[in-house]
């Protein structure tokens, strides 16, 4: 799966105040300049994942997300930089505080609200988007959110907007993804991640312009009506590349499931061993205590704890068998949202091979 090489970098004190009061947020309003921006930047780094700044305002409950800027490049070896700049954590912390000075002097707005992150079929949650998510949220406000841009360009994965959901944040806070924090605080695979609703907005000018522009296409270019079937894409039978890559990617991430399980399954037959070896030691000691109180003597203390003799094994974090669950559950809505026209060419093609027709 795709994931940045490095953390990202600690986001900016400079955090974007809602001027409205704490309205809660509803909306995530960007503007259609900073989805271009955004699709640049990812498209010509594609496939390393590509980061950056969101800057904007949050006005009662609407956050606006009206500029934006990449992190640095490593060079120019064609590759995307490591996510905290080319100088590390503390020149990427440099690079921030420089752009939000320049843009400061030409009166732009420099709050920042979140960030982006580009992504391939989907393939973007991981421990590190959740990492870098989280202090976003911590240090800035609870409103921060982080842009996900898919440059496969499927259904639904354009550009979707996120924060993490306050069960998962008070769980990330404590420090503890076991069975029983996660069930205190509500968390499963699919409340890690809170999607919002995004609206992509224009400038007056720019509506002007799109409104005034002709209709007539342009030299060389025919429209094809929506009522004209296109025989060509319907009676193509060849497997679909991007339900093909989906697939490849959904075997992977169950791969990691069965490792995650495997390792949860080797500490619960742990933890059974450990826990016979001290029923066992339980019941002797108290046979010894019922044997020395007949006797007269003082009981023996019964707390195992207190032995050093036993080792209850700790239980492993579940937050990566969390994430894979979440990826699995993406690549499956994907998968299912594709494998319907291709299963129904090709029913339809064995259905006239069988007729002889």
């Amino acid at each position: 799966m795709v994931a940045p090489s490095e953390p990202l970098p600690a986001p900016s004190v400079t955090a974007a105040l809602d001027v409205e009061g704490s309205a809660p947020l509803r909306l995530i309003q960007v503007d259609a300049l900073v989805v271009m921006k955004i699709i640049k930047h990812s498209q010509s780094f594609f496939p390393s994942p590509v980061t950056g700044q969101l800057l904007g305002l949050d006005v009662n409950g609407v956050l606006e997300v009206t500029s934006s800027f990449p992190f640095p490049s490593a060079g120019g070896d064609g590759k995307a930089a490591p996510a905290t700049g080319a100088g590390g954590a503390a020149g990427g912390a440099r690079y921030q505080a420089e752009m939000m000075r320049c843009l400061r002097e030409v009166n732009v707005d420099n709050n920042t609200v979140g960030w982006y992150q580009s992504a391939y079929l989907g393939s973007f949650l991981n421990s590190q988007v959740v990492e870098a998510q989280f202090a976003y949220q911590k240090t800035l406000s609870e409103k921060s959110v982080v842009l996900v841009h898919d440059v496969s360009g499927g259904e639904r994965s354009m550009l979707r907007a996120f924060r993490l959901s306050k069960g998962f944040v008070q769980s990330w806070k404590e420090g503890k993804f076991t069975e029983e924090s996660l069930a205190r605080n509500g968390v499963t695979h699919r409340s890690i991640l809170e999607e919002l609703p995004l609206e992509i907005k224009n400038s007056h000018l720019l509506t002007t312009l799109l409104h005034s522009a002709p209709l007539d296409p342009a030299p060389g270019l025919s429209l094809t009506s929506p009522l004209t079937p296109n025989l060509e894409s319907v009676l193509d039978l060849t497997i679909d590349p991007y339900l093909e890559k989906n697939l490849e990617f959904l075997l992977e991430a169950v791969d990691e499931y069965q490792s995650e399980t495997s390792n949860l399954q080797y500490h619960q037959r742990a933890l059974a061993r450990e826990q016979s070896r001290i029923n066992t030691w339980l019941s002797r000691r108290r046979a010894e205590n019922a044997q020395r109180a007949s006797s007269g003597q003082p009981p023996l203390d019964e707390d195992w704890r207190k032995t050093g003799m036993f080792k209850v094994p700790q239980e492993p974090s579940r937050l990566e068998g969390l994430l894979v669950s979440a990826q699995i559950e993406q690549y499956c809505g994907q998968v299912s949202g594709r494998a319907g026209g291709v299963l129904g060419r090709m029913y339809g093609v064995r259905e006239g091979v069988g007729r002889g027709e």
